[in-house]
């Protein structure tokens, strides 16, 4: 390799701005200095910009050649300081932050990750409690709480619910795909997709009861009480007392409803309005049989009957268990978050 070539290929910014300020006192413009340097060096060891930058600063009487410190943002942050400003608001995007912070908003995702962050959407709630409906979920916790000595009640409680089932459960999922391609498709559901209701009532034991509705029949309060009715026949000399949850629905709440109830003899469970959180057959039962159906097409009502009756089967007492048993535990959170929802992780 040429020497001189090796040597502009080496030579420091230091060195460099030393022959720059040399050709600026011997009066050379700066494409003379940028050609003089180059033809001793390789071709790119200077740029005529370079040139250009570095005599400004000469014709403004600075001539420090080391580096100085530049003036910009810092490539660190305060983590602690960033933890908290994450934690106090997690929706804030790191542009944000690093406005903030004033750094680079590639150095915060980069610390973010470090913390063990990761940027995903938050979750979706029924509704936007007032304070009214925040207490309303605290008074009724609490009374569920201190109503009783222990928690040997639930294993006489029971729980009702309905739910849309729909015969074509398209999903469309993630998929790994290299550059160009489009996977799998899926097809988009009808706007008004073919769908049955699913009345189920159980226990700490199991599933008491359930029924398909007939096609495009909904809940009104005399089938409600009908149906009660047929529970109450499957409950017959296998439980003296009765506690009974359903939420707030219409059916639920009707006057023939509650005499229905008073009939039976079943001591209704409070419970507050718009709390699904709160209600085991949404955040236990029914979560499982909507992953179960993902994906699955059915011609007719009794092949999806069928299906159903294999899923009920198939699961273990200690899965029933669990809708009961973890009634306390959801309201001892409620109260301790003031009413809010609980948010499943």
């Amino acid at each position: 390799m040429d020497v001189d070539l090796e040597l502009g290929m080496n030579i420091s910014c230091k060195e460099l701005r030393v022959l720059l300020l040399h050709e600026f006192r011997l009066g050379h413009k700066t494409t003379e200095a940028t050609s003089n340097i180059s033809s001793t060096m390789s071709k790119d060891a200077l740029f005529i910009r370079t040139a250009q930058h570095s005599f400004n600063w000469f014709k403004n009487d600075n001539f420090e050649l080391d580096d100085l410190p530049r003036v910009g943002r810092p490539l660190e942050v305060d983590m602690d300081v960033l933890k908290q400003l994450a934690e106090e608001d997690p929706r804030l995007t790191t542009r944000c932050l690093a406005e903030r912070l004033g750094c680079y908003h590639a150095t915060v995702e980069t610390h973010l990750r470090e913390l063990g962050k990761t940027w995903k959407y938050g979750v979706w709630i029924p509704h936007e409690l007032s304070p009214l409906q925040l207490q309303h979920r605290v008074d009724a916790c609490m009374k569920l709480l201190t109503s009783h000595r222990n928690y040997q009640w639930l294993h006489n409680h029971i729980t009702g619910d309905e739910k849309w089932v729909l015969h074509v459960n398209h999903t469309r999922k993630r998929q790994w795909l290299g550059a160009g391609q489009t996977g799998v498709s899926t097809p988009k559901n009808d706007l008004h997709p073919k769908k049955i209701m699913l009345s189920v009532w159980l226990g700490a034991k199991g599933i008491i009861h359930w029924e398909l509705l007939p096609t495009g029949c909904t809940i009104t309060a005399d089938l409600y009480c009908k149906q009660l009715d047929r529970v109450a026949a499957k409950l017959q000399g296998k439980q003296d007392k009765i506690y009974f949850l359903h939420d707030d629905a219409r059916p639920h709440i009707a006057k023939s409803t509650r005499e229905k109830l008073l009939k039976l003899g079943w001591i209704t469970v409070p419970h507050p309005p718009d709390s699904p959180d709160l209600a085991p057959t949404d955040y236990h039962l029914y979560r499982s049989p909507s992953n179960h159906l993902n994906e699955k097409k059915f011609d007719d009502e009794k092949h999806l009957k069928m299906d159903l009756a294999d899923f009920f089967g198939q699961k273990s007492q200690d899965f029933y268990e669990r809708v009961n048993f973890s009634l306390p535990e959801r309201w001892r959170q409620a109260i301790d978050t003031n009413g809010a929802y609980i948010v499943e992780s």
